[in-house]
């Protein structure tokens, strides 16, 4: 557990451990919050007449078990905690393929990015597989650093092939060791990922 962070966090299990006690006990104060909800749409660009957006169909975004809930997951070497006192306003897995879309929506449309529904209709399916989406912390107390780590594979229809394969690390350190600034650097990560795999899928899919 860590125990010496300016920011209170509680263990994983720690509610399970308190048994009936926690019922009867006055719950803290939480807070909640979001990211990657502040996209600023670009201007639009007519596609050119010559070329056809490329139909691209958006799996689910996956998000590791332990970070694809409400909760904001902190690490410090092997120890595994929650921030206390703050949650995101929705599950954090729903929150990022939101943020995904609305970045792909802002962009011009060389991409017409469809739903999980619509795998027939494209003519590739992007996925993204997030194995790290956490605030790292070098030692107990110190500032944390948002690590974002995904993997984004472009494939074809209706052969499967994969066309793209890329591995995403983003790395965001937090101005100071509060829970504002943690969550300000989870925003700005989560955009310069979105950003980034918006980029990739543009330059993995050409238009015909």
């Amino acid at each position: 557990m860590i125990r010496r962070f300016l920011i209170p966090v509680v263990a994983a299990g720690a509610v399970m451990a308190l048994g009936g006690c926690a019922l009867l006990s006055t719950p803290d104060p939480v807070q909640t919050y979001r990211f990657g909800g502040g996209t600023t749409p670009a201007a639009a660009v007519a596609p050119s007449p010559a070329r056809t957006p490329i139909a691209v169909a958006l799996r689910r975004v996956e998000l590791p078990e332990a970070s694809r809930g409400d909760r904001l997951l902190g690490v410090t070497g092997t120890e595994v905690s929650y921030i206390k006192g703050a949650r995101w306003i929705s599950s954090a897995d729903v929150l990022l393929d939101d943020s995904l879309r609305a970045a792909f929506s802002a962009q011009p449309e060389r991409i017409r990015l469809l739903g999980g529904r619509d795998v027939g209709r494209a003519d590739r399916v992007l996925s993204l597989e997030v194995t790290a989406f956490e605030a790292r912390y070098a030692a107990p107390g110190a500032i944390p650093e948002v690590v974002i780590t995904a993997r984004g594979r472009v494939t074809t229809l209706p052969a499967r092939a994969v066309v793209e394969d890329r591995v995403f690390n983003i790395v965001q350190p937090a101005g100071a060791n509060r829970i504002s600034s943690i969550v300000e650097a989870f925003d700005i990560a989560v955009r310069d990922l979105n950003n980034q795999v918006v980029d990739w899928t543009e330059t993995a899919t050409p238009a015909g």
